[in-house]
């Protein structure tokens, strides 16, 4: 059997395993159970606000502290803007933590507790905390880029795209270092589902939500990564972003994966699904231009 051929049996049989294991057990706590415990330094919960889902956890690459600065990756997960929790990706941040980064998996409050905006200000406050103390953790407030998945990735997107966030805590787009979006919704109206127009609010107001409606050229280096296989979020999210970021004269990349789809766009960083690890170093060799 090819090296190519044996990857893809065992990644069908991971993702069975992970699928047939008890009810009490969820796809990401299966997954979660088969990444490696050592090689980082998780110090959880602190508080990046005063609300209860404020707070984030931070991930230390422990073979590399000491040395210089290192970069810090803050990532922001996926749910539909309604679910989630930063205890779910262990798996992310080990994939992260082993290529030599910092990695911070902040909360953030989820509808019906708030609609949008207040999901993406939550967002920006975190980023707030890290530049103010990643310094204390061997990192560099310099070398901060920004990731998602999914509603994570728009999140971050607008991040990048909407000055209006930042500014609040005196801060712009381009001192994030980078932005890298995995299976990203940015150009997503029409609406159809009654729960997403609760979320974004009055028809008139909802163009504020698109990403793809604030781009100007002046964004921080974006990465939009897409799998070809997505049926949750389509690709020509991140194809039209990509195309409108080159027609303002933006820096951004995009890269397709043809094999993939909407879950795997995230769940193929985990070690035990990594296979010839693609996802990873397209993440990794964006980053280490900086």
């Amino acid at each position: 059997m090819s090296r190519g051929r044996y990857w893809q049996v065992f990644q069908r049989t991971v993702t069975a395993l992970m699928v047939s294991l008890c009810n009490a057990c969820s796809p990401v706590t299966v997954l979660n159970a088969l990444v490696p415990e050592d090689g980082y330094q998780k110090i959880a919960d602190q508080v990046y606000g005063e609300k209860n889902r404020q707070k984030l956890d931070i991930y230390l690459p422990g073979t590399t502290l000491g040395t210089q600065p290192l970069k810090t990756i803050v990532f922001f997960y996926g749910g539909s803007w309604d679910s989630g929790s930063k205890d779910d990706y262990k798996f992310v941040a080990e994939a992260l933590t082993a290529a030599g980064y910092i990695v911070i998996i902040p909360d953030y409050r989820l509808y019906p507790e708030v609609v949008f905006p207040e999901f993406v200000d939550d967002a920006a406050r975190s980023i707030d905390w890290v530049f103010k103390h990643i310094n204390d953790y061997g990192g560099d407030k310099k070398q901060v880029f920004i990731a998602g998945h999914s509603a994570g990735a728009h999140i971050a997107a607008l991040l990048s795209l909407n000055a209006s966030y930042l500014v609040k805590y005196g801060y712009k787009p381009t001192d994030i270092q980078g932005m890298v979006g995995l299976a990203g919704p940015y150009d997503f109206l029409p609406l159809k589902s009654q729960r997403l127009k609760h979320i974004f609010g009055p028809e008139s107001e909802r163009w504020q939500s698109q990403p793809i409606n604030f781009v100007d050229g002046r964004n921080p280096p974006m990465l939009l990564m897409v799998g070809n296989k997505d049926h949750t979020v389509l690709p020509r999210n991140s194809i039209h972003l990509a195309a409108e970021i080159g027609r303002n004269n933006g820096p951004v990349q995009l890269v397709e994966f043809e094999s993939l789809d909407h879950v795997a766009m995230v769940s193929h960083l985990a070690k035990p699904l990594r296979g010839d690890d693609e996802l990873r170093k397209t993440i990794v060799d964006f980053i280490n231009q900086f």
